[in-house]
Parts: structure tokens; C-alpha cells; sequence
């Protein structure tokens, strides 16, 4: 757990280890989120990266197995447990929170924020924040309410919290988020692979 005030105690890392799961069904889900986010990036063809809320680093795994020469930079919270997975990875590693990103405008050409804003108390700030750091595009991926809970119910898990995981604070059904991000951006396009809303988005000329 990271704490970013008296009163305000966020969790960081994975409540559950979709990335590892070696349950057939949630790999086949697993297997369409990342067809999608393999089609977001490639359509973004970046060559500098920046992954807010990069837990224990899965996604900055993949991007590197796929381009090892990608300039890579991955932050999360202050947590030094989670830091720790972070070893051996060839990107720049940096602790601070996505409501205040310590990067210059307009500094990372693709903004990554997977599964990142369902825990941020102000993703409205967050948001803020990555629009001010992207250079050209986003991918942002929450989970798909109430799709989401009521996976979780039929699993069996977190029935004293109606099937809400752990740490998720904000929740959005699939219209709701891309809303939420053209507030911020121009969404190119939006994906729902089962039960996820990803949204690719450029920023907006000023």
C-alpha cells in the first residue's frame, strides 16, 4: 500500500495477477486485451513511451519483447516492495503519482495508463496531467462496469464488496469512459475486449 496523504491510502501493484493467470479462461481474456493493445500501439508506432501506474511492470515487458530499442519510462507510487519487480528492466524508473507527473509538456510521444485510473481518486486531474505530458497519443484501459463486478461475483471473489476488486474507486461502463476521455482528448478509437473499455486517443491541437 502507498500513502499520498493522512487520509488517502491507495493501493499499488495487482490485487490479482491477471498478466500470470494460468486459468484457460481468463487467458483467452487476457489474449483479446492484448490483441487490442497491440493494435493500439503499433497504430501509434511510438518511439518514446510513458506508462503512469506501470505496477509491477508486465506491460513494459511486453512492449520491450516486441522492440527492445523502445525508449521506455514506467512510474507508479513510492512502494519499494513493488519497485523491487522492477529490477532487470531496461527503462527508466522513476516513483511519483499521475495527478503530478514529474515530466516537461509534451515530453513522451505515447502516454500509457492501463488499468491505472479505476484507483485515481481525481482521474479528472489525472487525465489533466497525461493530455499535459503526451506529445501525440494515449491508450488508456479501466475495467467494464458493471461487467466487471459481476465477473467477479461469478468467480466467486469479493462477495462482501458486491464483486468491486480491491482498490477500485471509480467505476465507468463503456460509454462513460470513452465520454470521460474526449473530455480530454480526440478518441481515435475504442475497444471492449471482454471485460475491458480501452480507448486510443491523440492530443487535441491547441
Amino acid at each position: 500500500m502507498a500513502v499520498t496523504s493522512a487520509s488517502e491510502v491507495i493501493p499499488t501493484g495487482n490485487a490479482y495477477d491477471k498478466y500470470g493467470t494460468s486459468n484457460p479462461i481468463e487467458r483467452r481474456m487476457m489474449a483479446g486485451f492484448f490483441a487490442a493493445f497491440d493494435g493500439f500501439v503499433a497504430t501509434s508506432n511510438p518511439s518514446s513511451v510513458l506508462e503512469v501506474g506501470a505496477g509491477e511492470g508486465s506491460i513494459a515487458r511486453r512492449l520491450l519483447e516486441q522492440n527492445a530499442d523502445l525508449g521506455i519510462t514506467i512510474l507508479d507510487l513510492p512502494d519499494p516492495e513493488l519497485a523491487s519487480n522492477w529490477e532487470g528492466l531496461a527503462v527508466a524508473k522513476v516513483q511519483g503519482s499521475v495527478e503530478e507527473l514529474p515530466f516537461p509538456d509534451c515530453s513522451m510521444e505515447l502516454v500509457l495508463a492501463i488499468e491505472v485510473l479505476e484507483h485515481v481518486v481525481r482521474p479528472e486531474v489525472a487525465l489533466a496531467e497525461i493530455a499535459r505530458v503526451a506529445s501525440t497519443h494515449v491508450i488508456l484501459s479501466v475495467p467494464r462496469e458493471p461487467i466487471w463486478r459481476i465477473g467477479n461475483l461469478a468467480r466467486g471473489r469479493y462477495f462482501s464488496d458486491w464483486g468491486n476488486t480491491p482498490g477500485h474507486i471509480q467505476h465507468w461502463s463503456k460509454h462513460a469512459f470513452a465520454a470521460l476521455v474526449d473530455r480530454h482528448f480526440e478518441v481515435l478509437s475504442v475497444s471492449a475486449p471482454l471485460p475491458w473499455t480501452m480507448v486510443h486517443a491523440r492530443r487535441r491541437e491547441s
